[in-house]
């Protein structure tokens, strides 16, 4: 199958980049694939820039980056209507907003109100500017790296913000033979410039045409809103899952299936997602709880399967 083929040369050519990170590339491109935002969520160094860019790469399309900051103002992302005397009207000039791939770095050292600036573009895909709405480009997705929160000059992302996020992953430390080969390989940055396109044209809209048109069984949905009622029951976290939430677990899991090779959802697949799609949108219980992620997997062993 050629998708199946396009999809395997996609994920090879971003494991020569990001080595020793199989498993997050792979939810990184299923959040793509299933048309929803990225959080990529871990200390400074590990490769947060790098993968964005190369997906973008990957993927084909036009990209655009935004250093966050904590003077960053909300027309900076938009763009302003400037006076132009000699046609005598406003001229829209826009902002990296409109583009197709933008990469939102160190997104919680800006201020809330930049913060929230981005919540209409990237649930509506469009921005209201002087009174007017302007679509943006399609597809359009949100790729935002952010610092842990115990580090100087961040803020929390808000609740709202958060839950427009489809799935959040840390990449974590390399193992030591992942980092042993980017210390003896060639420059990250350089080899980011030299990938080439995988994805031509509207290759992108078929196979996410595809992931929509992977089967999912009245068990396995079943098994999906047993998932979300045991997040409202009160054992595990303070507050349940919103049916927007349960909806892009179906939407993740169905990307992870084609990924995989299948036409079909199998439990698996939502288990292998669950945590990164849904750990973002809860606050847990207990206070001593370890993380969100932790809670989740837990959540997961007590949930019966179909």
């Amino acid at each position: 199958m050629e998708a199946q083929r396009t999809l395997k040369t996609l994920l090879a050519q971003l494991n020569t980049v990001i080595v020793g990170k199989a498993p997050q590339i792979q939810d990184c491109v299923a959040c793509l694939l299933a048309g929803g935002h990225l959080l990529i969520d871990d200390v400074p160094g590990v490769g947060k820039t790098t993968l964005a860019h190369a997906l973008a790469r990957c993927f084909g399309l036009r990209f655009s980056r935004v250093q966050f900051t904590s003077d960053l103002m909300p027309s900076d992302l938009s763009g302003v209507a400037t006076y132009d005397r000699s046609k005598e009207a406003f001229v829209f000039h826009p902002g990296p907003l409109f583009t197709q791939v933008l990469l939102a770095d160190e997104i919680n050292r800006a201020s809330p109100k930049t913060q929230s600036a981005l919540l209409e573009a990237m649930e509506e895909k469009q921005v209201s500017i002087e009174g007017e709405t302007r679509a943006l480009p399609s597809p359009f997705f949100v790729i935002a790296t952010q610092n842990p929160l115990d580090q100087i000059g961040t803020y929390a992302l808000p609740e709202s913000q958060l839950d427009r996020f489809l799935m959040r992953i840390s990449l974590g430390y390399p193992d030591r033979l992942a980092e042993r080969e980017l210390l003896n390989g060639a420059d990250r940055r350089t080899m980011v410039d030299q990938l080439q396109p995988v994805i031509q044209g509207d290759a992108l809209q078929q196979l996410q045409a595809l992931v929509l048109a992977v089967h999912a069984a009245d068990p396995l949905l079943d098994y999906v809103q047993d998932l979300v009622a045991a997040t409202r029951s009160g054992q595990w976290f303070v507050q349940g899952l919103s049916p927007r939430a349960g909806m892009a677990v179906v939407r993740a899991a169905k990307a992870r299936a084609l990924l995989n090779g299948r036409d079909y959802v199998a439990p698996d697949d939502v288990q292998a997602i669950l945590p990164q799609t849904i750990a973002h949108r809860l606050i847990p219980v207990s206070q001593s709880a370890r993380g969100c992620e932790e809670q989740v997997r837990a959540m997961l062993q007590a949930v019966a399967l179909p």
